[in-house]
């Protein structure tokens, strides 16, 4: 499904609301909610809306539990840092219990990290679901940290890895196809006039995960959403799916 937002702001609305949604129906299902959350400005502005008195106070946060998605392999002071951000805006400000944020652990070597958070994964989940996945569009077609040409994107064993990504002269961090698409609901937000190109090419044929890594993420028996803004569908817009 495509659903479009008049503007940022809108968008960020609607996705704090269905954040709220999935976790208050995975909790009365099944007693607690898993989410994957995602870095990026457009993700930022739907975490500061959910920690509004509108949206956090709907959700019995001791019942969440908060994994991510990649992480740049970056110091928790550094501006780049995921789970930083994510502390700023959102889990400082709701409640939610520490050992609830499954942070990615940069402090180690890359490889080493990655292998850490795997684990950190296989026990959270045991043989469950992710219930929600959030994700982020590149202008390149990346998403997480699956970028054009890795290898990350066709890994079959792996839920977690560790990639160079040499564009950005940095280390990360990131799970796999092969978990995300496990996924009861994975929602992409995006969000801007810069997006509007990529988006379509990502939401068209042919299919080619090696050079559009976001075509990669198709659940296998969960739902696929595509939250966007206006800017972001292009005029003429988007088909709502």
């Amino acid at each position: 499904m495509i659903e479009i937002a008049p503007d940022a702001a809108g968008l960020a609305g609607r996705a704090a609301t269905r954040i709220v949604a999935t976790a208050r129906h995975a909790i009365a299902e099944r007693g607690r909610c898993v989410m994957f959350l995602s870095g990026g400005n457009t993700p930022r502005a739907t975490y500061a809306r959910l920690a509004t008195s509108e949206f956090a106070g709907q959700v019995d946060w001791s019942r969440v539990h908060f994994a991510f998605g990649d992480e740049r392999c970056v110091a928790f002071h550094d501006p780049r840092n995921t789970f930083r951000m994510v502390y700023d805006v959102l889990t400082s400000r709701i409640g939610i219990p520490d050992a609830n944020v499954h942070a990615i652990p940069v402090d180690r070597p890359p490889a080493e990290a990655a292998l850490a958070y795997e684990l950190t994964l296989r026990t959270l989940l045991g043989t469950t679901q992710p219930d929600l996945v959030l994700l982020g569009l590149g202008e390149d077609g990346h998403t997480a940290s699956l970028f054009p040409g890795h290898a990350a994107i066709r890994e079959q064993v792996r839920w977690v890895v560790a990639e160079e990504i040499a564009a950005q002269v940095t280390w990360r961090v990131t799970v796999t196809p092969l978990l995300f698409n496990t996924a009861r609901e994975v929602v992409f937000l995006v969000s801007g006039a810069s997006k509007a190109d990529i988006l379509r090419s990502v939401l068209e044929p042919p299919c080619d995960p090696d050079t559009l890594p976001a075509q990669a993420i198709r659940p296998i028996s969960g739902r696929l959403d595509w939250l966007v803004d206006r800017a972001a569908a292009g005029r003429p817009s988007l088909p709502r799916a």
